[in-house]
């Protein structure tokens, strides 16, 4: 299942919400593509300009607390850590 948080994470002056799956990344890749994503993908999610979550939303992803994405993500093994 593909599932999104609440856009609000800040970068360049814009808030983002995280698209991710909580089965593969195959999964979470053919979805962005479903909804028109193609260069926003990051180890292991997509950022999703505020704008579009409305739409990704009317696409029937389901919306969770930020928390929970990183918890479907660990579940998942899909969880890559930031590298510095």
């Amino acid at each position: 299942m593909l599932l999104i948080d609440r856009p609000i994470f800040h970068r360049d002056g814009r808030r983002f919400a995280h698209l991710i799956s909580d089965l593969s990344l195959d999964e979470l890749h053919r979805g962005a593509r479903r909804l028109g994503l193609d260069r926003s993908f990051h180890r292991d999610h997509y950022d999703i300009p505020e704008e579009y979550v409305a739409a990704v939303l009317a696409a029937g992803v389901r919306q969770v607390d930020p928390r929970e994405i990183v918890r479907a993500l660990r579940r998942a093994g899909l969880r890559v850590p930031r590298t510095r």
